[in-house]
Order: structure tokens, then sequence, then C-alpha cells
């Protein structure tokens, strides 16, 4: 069995660093796309009209009852002219924003009854009840679990190899062919992985805490 390639491994290094940044940004960008996007599915969500709400709650079923991977290769069939960088940000944050939708959901429910009667008494229009009492609120108490699915989806950009992206895992496979240097490449993109995740992790932690989850 052959050991540990150092060399080969320095050889890989950069080319995984440079995914990294690409991993990075469709992480970003998937993120605050869920986050939006989510966060206009919940309110949506609770319309007075089922007209809105009913056709909101199919596609966000639809969308949470699909695998990703289907999406990707779904979305990156349809549209052949768009960058495959572009395709997987948008659809890493259309399938996460199905899921943040549920959190910003629970933490609109979570506001106590109270602040909406408040509203009512103050005579303050839907609009400003939303941005200035009941959102504010939610949000503040959602931080944490949207910080969790961040770390999800930069654990899943792996799958963005697939549309062609050139990401970590898509360099690492890619070394890794061209060289028989399986081990090392992957080694490596894994370790970045763990370095890059750790930190947040602990961060989101802290919070949770400062906010008294």
């Amino acid at each position: 069995m052959n050991g540990f390639d150092w060399n080969a491994a320095r050889d890989v290094l950069p080319l995984v660093l440079e995914g990294f940044e690409v991993t990075l940004l469709a992480t970003v960008l998937g993120t605050l796309v869920a986050a939006v996007l989510g966060l206009a599915i919940a309110v949506a969500g609770r319309a007075p009209s089922r007209f809105v709400t009913v056709p909101v709650r199919a596609v966000t079923e639809f969308i949470r009852s699909t695998p990703l991977l289907v999406q990707l290769v779904g979305a990156a069939a349809l549209f052949t002219s768009v960058e495959p960088l572009t395709i997987g940000i948008v659809v890493l944050g259309i399938h996460y924003a199905a899921y943040t939708s549920e959190v910003y959901r629970a933490g609109i429910d979570g506001v106590p009854r109270g602040q909406w009667e408040a509203c009512r008494a103050l005579s303050l229009s839907p609009r400003r009840t939303w941005q200035a009492v009941i959102l504010p609120q939610a949000v503040r108490n959602v931080l944490p679990a949207l910080g969790n699915y961040a770390i999800s989806m930069f654990k899943e950009t792996p799958f963005l190899a697939v549309i062609t992206v050139q990401e970590m895992v898509f360099e690492a496979r890619k070394y890794g062919a061209d060289h028989f240097a399986y081990t090392e490449a992957f080694t490596l993109a894994g370790l970045v992985f763990l370095v890059a995740s750790c930190p947040t992790s602990l961060l989101m932690r802290k919070l949770e805490k400062r906010l008294g989850h």
C-alpha cells in the first residue's frame, strides 16, 4: 500500500485553494438567496388568499421532496446557456430557501400574540407591523438556525461538480484522475472543509448562547 505522497499534496494544494474560492462564493451567494427568498416564502405563506398560499406551499413541498442533485442536473439541462456556477448558486439558494422558510415561519409564530394586538391597537399598517415589529423579533430568534443551514450548504457544494462547477472536490477529483493521487487530493479538500466549517460552527454555538437558545 502506497504512503501519503507529500509532493503530490504540495502540487494539488494550490488547485484545492483555488477551488475553495469558488466553493466560498457559491456558499455566500447561495446563503443570501436562501435567506431572502426563504423570508419571502414565509411571509407569502401567511397571505389571506389561498390563491397565494396553496401554490407557495406546493412549490416548497416539491423542492423539499426532490434531491438537490436532481435539481442541479435538471436546471443545467434546461438552462444550457447559463454559466454552471450561476445555476449552482441559484439552485442551492432555492433548495435551502424551502427549508429556511420553515425556520422563518417558526420565528414569526414565536412572536407573542400581544405584539400583533398592540400593532392593531396603534393602527399600524401591515407593512409597518412587519417591518418594525414582527420581522426584527422573528429574525433575531432564527439567526442560529440560519447559520446552521449556511454550514450545511457549504458542505453540500461538492454536488456542484456534477454540473462542472470547478469547486474544491472538482479540482481534487481532476488532479487525482490526472496523477492517480486521489488520497492526497481528497485529504486536502477534506481538511479545508474542516478548517473552514469548524470555526463557523463554534461561532454559531456562541451566537445561540448569546441569544438565549
